[in-house]
């Protein structure tokens, strides 16, 4: 793998990439909760990473650097799609329904999700008791979360539910794309991945818009405009080319622990800026959730990361 050829400043800088991670994207949920003011979903994705993938393809060409050979583009097209439309479109949808905060504590069980998708696909160790003990307790987590509402007729209870279920799916898309990414490194470029994966999600999220008639719906203002720009620039070209570069020089259990400090981050910002509550039950789940990410990411729980970095 990638890891082996690795430099000391490459790992050096992947680090820095994986702190940017951390940062930027949790206060993404923030501006998205914003941006769903006034532009539909798909549009509003579809925005963000055309966008972004537009101002990346520039860079490329003014550093003359070459995009991936065509024949490759089918693999980037799986990639985005999997990460992209299924990972960061199951955020954006459910956020409609879920608090940003509360989104963030959720998609913080991509680390599960990765343990198991390595193991199915074989390309990590199989779960350990201890791993398998998180796995439990980070789902307990869930299950406190939305049990209440599984018993109530109300409209906004089930949509509730239904968000939080496509944030599961989100986050194994998240995972199944990691892994694919990983294995299938296309390009010596992480940013001409970057850019074509944006490109490809793009171009799927605009298809999707037009196909549901979201064109009708969409209006802007300065809030949804600003929050719409800060996506593509700081979510999109900033920190998702600093996850590609990342995952080229760094196991994939490491990478994924930028979902311990997301969390904390975007719960923060939605109490302050949007008054999102955050009451003792979410408390509770949450708490179970970084119970199990913790026992999870424990040393014994990531033998993956010493194979990766010697396969």
């Amino acid at each position: 793998m990638t890891d082996i050829a690795a430099t000391s400043r490459e790992r050096r800088l992947a680090y820095i990439a994986w702190i940017t991670i951390c940062i930027v994207w949790g206060t993404t949920y923030l501006a998205i909760r914003v941006a769903l003011e006034s532009l539909p979903v798909a549009l509003l994705a579809g925005l963000r990473w055309t966008m972004a993938s537009l101002i990346l393809l520039a860079a490329l060409r003014i550093m003359g650097q070459a995009l991936p050979a065509s024949r490759t583009w089918g693999s980037i097209s799986i990639a985005a799609f999997l990460m992209i439309v299924l990972g960061n479109g199951g955020v954006v949808w459910a956020e409609q329904y879920v608090a940003s905060g509360l989104t963030a504590v959720i998609v913080a069980m991509v680390p599960f999700w990765n343990v198991l998708v390595e193991a199915l696909l074989k390309v990590g160790d199989r779960p350990d008791r201890r791993t398998l003990t998180g796995l439990g307790i980070g789902f307990a987590g869930i299950v406190v979360l939305v049990w209440p509402e599984l018993f109530t007729a109300q409209h906004d209870g089930l949509r509730f539910v239904a968000g939080v279920l496509a944030l599961q799916m989100s986050c194994v898309g998240w995972a199944v794309g990691t892994a694919y990414t990983k294995k299938n490194t296309v390009s010596a470029s992480p940013l001409a991945t970057s850019a074509m994966q944006m490109l490809a999600a793009g171009v799927m999220f605009m298809g999707l818009g037009t196909v549901t008639g979201e064109w009708s719906r969409l209006t802007f203002t300065a809030r949804s405009l600003s929050a719409v720009i800060y996506l593509a620039l700081a979510g999109s070209v900033v920190a998702y080319s600093a996850y590609v570069y990342a995952l080229k020089y760094l196991p994939i259990s490491t990478v994924s622990l930028y979902s311990y400090v997301n969390p904390l981050i975007a719960v923060v910002l939605g109490s302050l800026l949007l008054s999102e509550p955050f009451s003792a039950r979410t408390l509770v789940a949450s708490a179970l959730v970084f119970a199990g990410i913790a026992l999870v990411g424990s040393p014994s729980g990531r033998r993956t990361t010493r194979r990766d970095v010697a396969a």
